[in-house]
């Protein structure tokens, strides 16, 4: 009777429901912050995405500022602010901010207005470089001064089109940002237009510094610009030109960016 009794109490028991096992899901890895920032200048929201040293948080040392073109969490956010990371860890460069700005439509935000009218054809939305510009000015960099402990030294990093922003704006605002790091730009757009009026321009540069590098691309328009700052720089612009002829426009970035970002931001020596 007993042993009837028990097989009976686990049958009933067979029949309750059981409990779910509580799996292990881990906790988020947060490597920043993402925020959207108000811009009258752009007409809408835009997303800015912020890396802040170790440290930062119970410290109170002021820091350079690097901004980041194409700094959308889809785009270059992340692996440029793991350079910055990899140089806290390793002691290889300073510690600095990094601030990605979200690109939306990078013809429109990046590249100046073509005459080629093929281009304008091509790329209807393409032009509005100097509005941008004014956002970075007028909106981003109050901003960010406002937000965190900055020391006044920054430096812009933008790669392709973006490196194209990147030396327009050393060449029509060079006051903007004190350093200026372009990988493979496409200086090649509208005819190579932005070296052709470069000439008159570089006297305005005096006083920042340019980091240029090109992969393995023929018709960019960088060399000829190579050319021209050898002819033309003013002594006051302090700019380095370092071809990577073994990289292709896809593979140059991360290891152009951190050779720049390690000489740009290079620890004193003792």
């Amino acid at each position: 009777m007993a042993a009837a009794l028990r097989l009976l109490l686990l049958a009933l028991l067979a029949l309750l429901p059981v409990p779910a096992v509580a799996q292990d899901e881990g906790v988020p890895v947060v490597i920043g912050r993402s925020y959207v920032l108000p811009s009258k200048a752009m007409g809408a929201g835009r997303t800015i995405n912020v890396w802040l040293p170790p440290g930062y948080e119970g410290g109170t040392q002021r820091y350079p500022v690097l901004y980041l073109l194409d700094g959308g969490l889809a785009q270059d956010f992340h692996h440029i602010s793991g350079i910055a990371q990899l140089g806290n860890v390793a002691g290889m460069t300073r510690d600095m901010i990094v601030v990605g700005i979200e690109s939306v439509d990078r013809r429109n935000e990046l590249a100046f207005a073509p005459a080629d009218p093929e281009l304008r054809t091509k790329y209807p939305t393409a032009g509005e470089s100097a509005r941008f510009r004014r956002f970075l000015a007028g909106e981003l960099k109050p901003w960010v001064a406002a937000r965190y402990r900055t020391s006044g030294e920054d430096a812009l990093i933008g790669e392709s089109l973006a490196g194209l922003f990147v030396v327009e704006t050393l060449l029509r605002q060079p006051a903007l940002f004190g350093a200026y790091i372009a990988i493979s730009p496409s200086l090649w757009w509208d005819d190579m237009a932005l070296v052709k009026a470069a000439p008159p321009l570089l006297a305005g540069t005096g006083g920042r510094r340019l980091w240029l590098m090109v992969a393995d691309e023929q018709g960019m328009g960088v060399e000829p610009f190579a050319a021209l700052l050898k002819a033309q720089a003013p002594a006051a612009l302090q700019w380095t030109y370092k071809p990577r002829p073994e990289e292709s426009h896809a593979t140059i970035y991360h290891g152009a960016a951190l050779a720049a970002i390690r000489e740009l931001f290079a620890v004193p020596a003792q």
